[in-house]
Protein backbone atom coordinates (compact mmCIF):
# COMPACT_ATOMS: atom_id res chain seq x y z
CA UNK A 1 0.00 0.00 0.00
CA UNK A 2 1.21 3.66 -0.65
CA UNK A 3 0.15 7.08 -0.45
CA UNK A 4 1.38 10.01 -2.21
CA UNK A 5 1.50 13.12 -0.13
CA UNK A 6 2.00 16.67 -0.97
CA UNK A 7 2.19 19.87 1.14
CA UNK A 8 0.36 17.77 4.45
CA UNK A 9 -2.49 15.91 1.92
CA UNK A 10 -3.07 13.02 0.41
CA UNK A 11 -3.16 12.65 -3.16
CA UNK A 12 -3.60 9.02 -4.15
CA UNK A 13 -3.31 5.86 -2.25
CA UNK A 14 -2.48 3.11 -4.11
CA UNK A 15 -2.50 -0.97 -3.24
CA UNK A 16 -0.49 -3.34 -5.22
CA UNK A 17 -1.25 -6.88 -5.49
CA UNK A 18 2.26 -8.81 -6.55
CA UNK A 19 0.86 -12.50 -5.97
CA UNK A 20 -2.76 -13.09 -6.45
CA UNK A 21 -1.95 -16.66 -4.98
CA UNK A 22 -2.49 -14.73 -1.56
CA UNK A 23 -6.07 -14.41 -2.21
CA UNK A 24 -6.78 -17.45 -3.39
CA UNK A 25 -6.48 -17.26 -7.24
CA UNK A 26 -4.26 -17.82 -10.07
CA UNK A 27 -2.65 -15.03 -12.30
CA UNK A 28 -5.16 -14.00 -15.44
CA UNK A 29 -6.83 -11.17 -16.39
CA UNK A 30 -10.38 -13.69 -15.44
CA UNK A 31 -9.31 -12.70 -11.72
CA UNK A 32 -8.50 -8.75 -12.75
CA UNK A 33 -11.77 -7.61 -11.32
CA UNK A 34 -11.85 -9.76 -7.99
CA UNK A 35 -8.45 -8.36 -7.41
CA UNK A 36 -9.85 -4.50 -7.81
CA UNK A 37 -12.49 -5.07 -5.44
CA UNK A 38 -10.66 -6.50 -3.07
CA UNK A 39 -7.95 -3.11 -3.71
CA UNK A 40 -10.34 -0.76 -3.62
CA UNK A 41 -11.89 -2.25 0.01
CA UNK A 42 -8.29 -2.47 1.25
CA UNK A 43 -8.10 1.24 0.61
CA UNK A 44 -11.43 2.30 1.66
CA UNK A 45 -10.64 0.84 5.02
CA UNK A 46 -7.33 2.58 5.22
CA UNK A 47 -8.92 6.05 4.72
CA UNK A 48 -11.76 5.40 7.17
CA UNK A 49 -9.34 4.28 10.04
CA UNK A 50 -6.94 7.79 9.08
CA UNK A 51 -10.36 9.89 9.11
CA UNK A 52 -11.06 8.05 12.72
CA UNK A 53 -7.75 8.92 13.65
CA UNK A 54 -7.94 12.46 13.12
CA UNK A 55 -11.31 12.74 14.78
CA UNK A 56 -11.53 10.00 17.60
CA UNK A 57 -13.46 12.35 20.21
CA UNK A 58 -15.65 10.58 22.19
CA UNK A 59 -18.61 12.19 24.35
CA UNK A 60 -18.94 11.76 27.69
CA UNK A 61 -22.02 9.26 27.12
CA UNK A 62 -19.59 6.83 25.14
CA UNK A 63 -17.01 7.07 27.60
CA UNK A 64 -19.68 6.05 30.29
CA UNK A 65 -20.51 3.11 28.02
CA UNK A 66 -17.43 1.45 27.37
CA UNK A 67 -16.14 1.61 30.84
CA UNK A 68 -19.40 0.91 33.25
CA UNK A 69 -21.62 -2.41 32.67
CA UNK A 70 -24.41 -2.22 30.35
CA UNK A 71 -26.86 -4.77 28.96
CA UNK A 72 -27.23 -5.01 25.34
CA UNK A 73 -30.92 -4.83 23.50
CA UNK A 74 -31.10 -8.39 24.17
CA UNK A 75 -30.81 -8.67 27.85
CA UNK A 76 -27.19 -9.50 27.60
CA UNK A 77 -24.60 -7.77 30.13
CA UNK A 78 -21.59 -6.81 28.92
CA UNK A 79 -19.05 -6.03 31.62
CA UNK A 80 -16.88 -2.29 31.55
CA UNK A 81 -13.18 -1.77 30.14
CA UNK A 82 -11.93 -0.02 32.76
CA UNK A 83 -9.52 2.95 31.57
CA UNK A 84 -6.07 2.75 32.43
CA UNK A 85 -5.72 -1.38 33.77
CA UNK A 86 -2.65 -2.59 31.68
CA UNK A 87 -5.13 -5.91 30.95
CA UNK A 88 -7.73 -2.83 28.94
CA UNK A 89 -5.36 -0.80 27.38
CA UNK A 90 -3.46 -3.72 25.92
CA UNK A 91 -6.35 -4.94 24.42
CA UNK A 92 -7.35 -1.54 23.08
CA UNK A 93 -3.89 -0.89 21.79
CA UNK A 94 -3.67 -4.53 19.97
CA UNK A 95 -7.14 -3.42 18.14
CA UNK A 96 -5.79 -0.36 16.84
CA UNK A 97 -3.34 -2.29 14.95
CA UNK A 98 -4.46 -1.59 11.03
CA UNK A 99 -3.71 -5.16 10.21
CA UNK A 100 -7.08 -6.42 12.11
CA UNK A 101 -8.71 -3.88 9.56
CA UNK A 102 -7.10 -5.07 6.74
CA UNK A 103 -8.55 -9.33 7.56
CA UNK A 104 -9.49 -9.66 10.33
CA UNK A 105 -7.84 -11.12 13.40
CA UNK A 106 -8.31 -14.90 15.01
CA UNK A 107 -7.99 -16.04 18.96
CA UNK A 108 -4.38 -16.86 18.67
CA UNK A 109 -3.25 -13.91 16.54
CA UNK A 110 -4.56 -11.53 18.60
CA UNK A 111 -3.77 -13.65 22.23
CA UNK A 112 -0.10 -13.16 20.69
CA UNK A 113 -0.43 -9.45 19.97
CA UNK A 114 -2.38 -8.60 23.17
CA UNK A 115 0.49 -10.54 25.45
CA UNK A 116 2.88 -8.89 23.84
CA UNK A 117 1.77 -5.64 24.47
CA UNK A 118 0.79 -6.59 28.15
CA UNK A 119 4.40 -8.26 28.88
CA UNK A 120 2.29 -10.72 31.29
CA UNK A 121 1.45 -13.99 30.82
CA UNK A 122 -2.27 -14.00 29.03
CA UNK A 123 -4.70 -16.87 28.96
CA UNK A 124 -7.15 -18.34 26.25
CA UNK A 125 -9.86 -18.46 28.65
CA UNK A 126 -8.62 -14.47 29.37
CA UNK A 127 -8.80 -14.08 25.37
CA UNK A 128 -12.52 -15.12 25.55
CA UNK A 129 -13.30 -13.26 28.24
CA UNK A 130 -12.22 -9.71 26.70
CA UNK A 131 -13.58 -11.13 23.15
CA UNK A 132 -16.83 -11.47 24.72
CA UNK A 133 -16.86 -8.24 26.27
CA UNK A 134 -15.76 -6.39 23.33
CA UNK A 135 -18.57 -7.78 21.10
CA UNK A 136 -20.92 -6.81 23.57
CA UNK A 137 -19.67 -3.44 23.80
CA UNK A 138 -20.19 -3.47 19.62
CA UNK A 139 -16.63 -2.57 19.21
CA UNK A 140 -15.73 -5.89 17.52
CA UNK A 141 -18.04 -8.20 15.63
CA UNK A 142 -17.79 -11.96 14.24
CA UNK A 143 -17.86 -12.75 10.59
CA UNK A 144 -20.42 -15.55 10.02
CA UNK A 145 -19.67 -19.05 9.47
CA UNK A 146 -15.85 -18.47 10.68
CA UNK A 147 -13.48 -17.99 13.75
CA UNK A 148 -12.66 -14.57 12.53
CA UNK A 149 -13.59 -10.84 14.21
CA UNK A 150 -13.08 -7.78 12.38
CA UNK A 151 -13.34 -4.08 14.77
CA UNK A 152 -16.39 -1.73 14.35
CA UNK A 153 -16.01 1.92 13.17
CA UNK A 154 -17.07 2.56 16.58
CA UNK A 155 -14.58 0.05 17.83
CA UNK A 156 -11.73 1.77 16.11
CA UNK A 157 -12.79 5.30 17.77
CA UNK A 158 -12.91 3.80 21.28
CA UNK A 159 -9.30 2.42 20.84
CA UNK A 160 -7.83 5.38 19.13
CA UNK A 161 -9.43 7.32 21.63
CA UNK A 162 -8.42 5.47 24.76
CA UNK A 163 -4.84 4.90 23.92
CA UNK A 164 -3.93 8.14 22.58
CA UNK A 165 -5.61 9.28 25.84
CA UNK A 166 -3.29 7.19 28.06
CA UNK A 167 0.00 7.17 25.98
CA UNK A 168 -0.28 11.33 25.78
CA UNK A 169 -1.66 12.48 28.84
CA UNK A 170 -1.89 9.90 31.69
CA UNK A 171 1.33 8.02 31.83
CA UNK A 172 3.47 11.29 30.52
CA UNK A 173 1.49 13.29 33.33
CA UNK A 174 2.46 10.38 36.14
CA UNK A 175 5.64 10.29 35.34
CA UNK A 176 6.19 14.15 35.13
CA UNK A 177 4.74 14.03 39.21
CA UNK A 178 7.84 11.55 40.53
CA UNK A 179 9.55 14.31 42.73
CA UNK A 180 12.28 11.93 43.14
CA UNK A 181 13.67 12.59 39.37
CA UNK A 182 17.00 14.33 39.04
CA UNK A 183 15.58 17.02 37.52
CA UNK A 184 12.25 17.59 38.37
CA UNK A 185 9.06 18.93 35.72
CA UNK A 186 7.36 21.92 35.95
CA UNK A 187 4.01 20.31 36.78
CA UNK A 188 5.99 18.27 39.54
CA UNK A 189 7.86 21.56 41.12
CA UNK A 190 4.04 23.16 40.31
CA UNK A 191 2.50 20.40 42.86
CA UNK A 192 5.07 20.74 45.35
CA UNK A 193 4.69 24.45 45.63
CA UNK A 194 1.02 23.95 46.45
CA UNK A 195 1.68 21.06 49.06
CA UNK A 196 3.92 23.49 50.47
CA UNK A 197 1.56 26.86 50.58
CA UNK A 198 -0.87 24.28 51.89
CA UNK A 199 1.01 23.22 54.69
CA UNK A 200 2.20 27.08 55.39
CA UNK A 201 -2.00 27.94 55.66
CA UNK A 202 -2.69 24.69 57.81
CA UNK A 203 0.37 25.92 59.73
CA UNK A 204 -1.13 29.18 60.40
CA UNK A 205 -4.45 28.38 61.10
CA UNK A 206 -3.65 26.22 64.21
CA UNK A 207 -5.37 23.22 62.56
CA UNK A 208 -3.52 20.08 63.16
CA UNK A 209 -3.40 18.14 59.64
CA UNK A 210 -5.35 14.75 59.29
Amino acid sequence: MKQYFKENRALRTETIINDPKDFGVRLGLSNLPFLQKIGREVNRRLLDVQRVSHNCHLSQESVERVVQPTLTPEGQRAPGLRFGVPRTMALLAALTLFVHNTCGFRHQEFLSHVADLLGSPYSTHQLTYDLRRLRLKGMIWRIPHSHRYRITPYGCKVALFFTRLHGSVFRPAFAALDPELPIPSPLAQALAAVEQEVSILVAEAHVAPT
